[in-house]
């Protein structure tokens, strides 16, 4: 047995010499078939180039048209922010409210969930992890628990090489057959989608599904996606690409962990299933996403220089004509337990939708109406939302104050005020109808401190965009630990 320290200090004692290296190697990993090649993702569709030249253009022609209006119309150039920053306001206001009266998602019939399980296919499950060694132990727990036949199933632990820590986690599990560690070799950028894609191309599975280290998906969730795709099958639906678990952050106890959960339970219990029902593409979670491997392949998988590649890929999967939806079985998550973690993470979100708004806005061919829409309403809005919502809140409240104060009231206060009303109430809305949905405990007072979680994510989205300037594909890891519930 070789531990961590014995393996790393060989390894970089100048990189053992073949003969050394492979006994370790063997002992660590189990034979894996040869990698089957990913179709190269279209420079386009990557956030590796960043904005295009004509995006970059209309960028500096927009600066010196608001250079030019400023020195010539001020007025009128505070008039044009103004109502651009009211009209986004009051159209996402308005989606969360109307996503609230849309009737949950149906569940899938219990007849097709009682079919035999003969004739299931083969499923990979690929988990990507670095610097996890803490929760080797609860991950390969929760994934033995899954409930699928053995002789169709693998799990891919994708590990960076270099990784000596959790690479001797996992020497130390005793590992089932189905379970397999790749090692992911150095190179840029380190990324969680890069490890996915190189684990991708070993995988052998007809479906595939990734899961993040600290998941624990219900145990018949792979069960029901593959009857799902199964179903959409034989009524003639080779569309459907792509099924995304809710996601339910439980254990945490905090401000923090709370309000966290709400917000999962807005996103995968009122506004994904409101998307769903008007057939419109979704941008995904970062886990719990089941895919027919074929089509993940022939997009070019994940994008490595988007940070939440997650979000970019459910818009491509639509740009290339294909169709994703809900699944019912959820996955548990454990939340982050405080600002110092949940910061660096929702920086990392921002910044990546920011990179999926640059690509896929670009993309002059083959658009199609349905992703624009989803693109401006499930990505532009929270991102516009995440940065200005603390700003326009003491703007509105500020301003409010000061005409009390002078007595008189003038018609754009009442206008600033009714909307921030609204936009309040239907967040607050949204938050009890998400909770209901998902079992999330959420009460009166979780509620009413809403605002004070919505006002912080401002300071990430400051964070995302110099971030994005600065070092556009570092990526903010999330440190796991063990979950304290079973």
């Amino acid at each position: 047995m070789v531990g961590a320290e014995a393996f790393k200090q060989k390894w970089l004692k100048g990189y053992m010499p073949v003969r050394e290296t492979l006994p370790v190697i063997r002992r660590i990993l189990r034979r894996r078939p040869e990698a089957t090649p990913l179709a190269a993702l279209p420079e386009a569709f990557s956030a590796r180039s960043g904005p295009s030249p004509v995006q970059i253009f209309l960028i500096l022609l927009a600066v010196i048209s608001l250079v030019w209006v400023a020195t010539h119309a001020m007025s009128g150039l505070m008039a044009g922010i103004y109502w651009f920053f009211w009209l986004s306001f009051s159209t996402g206001a308005g989606l969360r409210f109307l996503a609230t009266l849309t009737p949950k998602r149906e569940a899938v019939p219990d007849t097709f969930l009682e079919a035999s399980n003969e004739n299931l296919p083969r499923y990979s499950v690929i988990v990507a992890l670095y610097r996890e060694a803490a929760i080797t132990s609860q991950l390969v727990k929760a994934l033995s628990q899954l409930d699928y036949p053995r002789e169709n199933l693998e799990v891919l632990y994708a590990l960076e090489a270099d990784d000596f820590e959790t690479i001797a986690a996992f020497k130390a599990q005793d590992l089932p057959d189905y379970m397999h560690i790749v090692l992911v070799p150095p190179g840029t950028p380190r990324t969680k989608p890069r490890a996915l894609n190189y684990a991708l191309a070993r995988a052998q599975g007809d479906l595939v599904v990734i899961y993040d280290a600290e998941d624990r998906p219900a145990p018949d969730q792979l069960i029901e996606a593959a009857r799902t795709f199964a179903r959409a099958q034989q009524t003639g639906d080779m569309s459907l690409a792509c099924l995304q678990a809710p996601l339910r952050p439980l254990g945490g106890d905090g401000f923090i962990a709370r309000q966290f959960a709400a917000e999962y339970a807005v996103q995968f219990d009122v506004l994904l299933p409101a998307f769903c029902r008007l057939k419109l593409p979704f941008p995904l979670g970062g886990t719990s996403n089941h895919f027919r491997t074929k089509v993940l392949k022939s997009i070019g998988a994940w994008d490595a220089y988007n940070v939440t590649e997650d979000a970019d890929l459910g818009l491509r999967l639509a740009q290339y004509g294909y169709t994703s939806t809900m699944l019912k079985a959820p996955t548990i998550e454990t939340p982050p337990s405080n600002i110092y973690t949940w910061i660096p993470q929702r920086t990392r979100w921002i910044k990546g939708y920011m990179q999926t708004l640059i690509v896929h806005s670009r993309l002059n061919t083959a658009l199609r109406l349905k992703v624009w829409i989803s693109m401006i309403l499930g990505v532009g809005l929270s991102t516009l939302a995440a940065l200005c919502y603390a700003p326009f809140t003491c703007f509105v409240l500020s301003g409010l104050m000061l005409q009390a104060l002078s007595g008189q009231f003038t018609p754009m206060a009442y206008r600033d005020a009714g909307l921030l009303l609204f936009g309040t109430l239907s967040g607050m809305l949204a938050l009890y109808q998400g909770a209901r949905r998902a079992g999330v405990p959420f009460g009166l007072k979780d509620v009413l401190s809403a605002p004070a979680y919505w006002s912080l994510q401002s300071i990430s989205a400051a964070h995302a965009i110099y971030q994005l300037i600065v070092k556009p594909f570092h990526w903010d890891k999330t440190d796991h630990k063990p979950a304290a519930i079973s």
